[in-house]
Formats: C-alpha cells, structure tokens, sequence
C-alpha cells in the first residue's frame, strides 16, 4: 500500500508540475510546496474514498470520560474539510486555479480610474 501511494503521488506530483508548466507559472523553487500539494491531494483521494466507503456517514455515537453519550462529526468528516482548505490554500499559492491566475482587470486609457492610477504615487506629503 505504501508503494502504491507514493507511486500515485509522484505521478500527481508531476501532473502538477505540467499544469503550471501550461499555465506558465512553474519555478523550480516550488517543488518542495509541489510535493506537499500532492500528497495533500493524494491524502484528500484517499480519505475521500474511506468516506464513500462508511456510505457518508456524517455522525457516530461517543461516549465522553463522565460516561455520557452523544452524537459527534465523524473525525474522517473533519479532516477532509481541513485538507479541503488546505489544498485550496496551497493551489492558490501555486496559481492552479481560476482566481490565483486571473488576469489583472483592465482599465481604460483616460478614464478618471486610469488616471487615479497613475498619480496616486506621485503625492510626496
């Protein structure tokens, strides 16, 4: 299983890699953070299939040290919503989705935000 995983990591890994290369925002400098968005995505496959497997039970029963039992989120639900944010966090660094790659709005020549712009640096108060 070990095997199996990091195999799939570094084929996702490189995935990633080609994408940002498409999209023109690869630097060798990124790998270590590539890397660690891979495995996140991989972790994130992989709980995301045990979830599927329970049939997306959402609460389980607990009983607390005093004795009492109560119903609880499921701790596999908490980790892929953390892992959720965190891949976002992560694709927004590395630029691989939609508003990290935007391009700048454009603002038309003459108009009174172009020139707003363009002199709002030249104040020396």
């Amino acid at each position: 299983m070990t095997q199996e995983v990091e195999v799939q990591t570094l084929d996702r890994r490189r995935r990633v890699v080609q994408q940002m290369k498409d999209l023109g925002v690869y630097k060798p400098a990124y790998d270590d953070i590539i890397t660690i968005y891979a495995g996140m995505l991989d972790q994130y496959a992989a709980l995301s299939h045990q979830y599927e497997q329970s049939g997306y039970k959402v609460t389980e029963e607990y009983t607390n040290k005093a004795g009492a039992t109560n119903q609880r989120k499921v701790p596999i639900l908490n980790a892929i919503e953390s892992l959720r944010k965190d891949i976002a966090t992560y694709s927004d660094r590395l630029q691989l989705n939609p508003k990290a790659n935007s391009a700048p709005a454009v603002v038309e020549a003459g108009s009174p935000l172009d020139d707003f712009m363009k002199n709002r640096g030249d104040r020396d108060e």
